[in-house]
């Protein structure tokens, strides 16, 4: 069974994007366009795979990877920052909000392809 990804971002080209990579690569995808759609929907199907925008409406992607990451039953999904904020504080930022990874936009579809296959197999 193919591994799913949840895509959280606000504006619709980067959803879109990301969502062309992933699929292409065989992965599901399920797509939120805001923070408060970001933890509903990880909550309810348990990605294996998160790309999680830093500024989005209801909720940040600081908030959303600390309650999914405090929560015993998402605290394993793997939570990328994917976002526009590049400074080292918004780093570490992410990093405090226990996300994985962070990857500052633009990014390159061959490097997430990549990535995707070296955590998902």
């Amino acid at each position: 069974m193919p591994k799913t990804v949840l895509i959280c971002d606000d504006e619709a080209y980067i959803l879109e994007s990301v969502s062309y990579v992933v699929r292409k690569e065989g992965f599901n995808v399920i797509t939120a366009e805001d923070g408060a759609q970001a933890l509903a929907q990880a909550r309810e199907h348990r990605p294996d795979l998160m790309f999680l925008d830093v500024e989005m409406p209801h909720k940040t992607g600081y908030e959303v990877s600390a309650a999914l990451k405090s929560a015993p039953e998402t605290k394993d999904i793997y939570i990328i920052m994917l976002t526009a904020r590049g400074q080292v504080a918004d780093e570490k930022r992410g990093y405090e909000a226990h996300a994985n990874e962070y990857i500052t936009k633009p990014f390159s579809p061959r490097k997430l392809a990549k990535r995707l296959h070296e955590i998902l197999g």
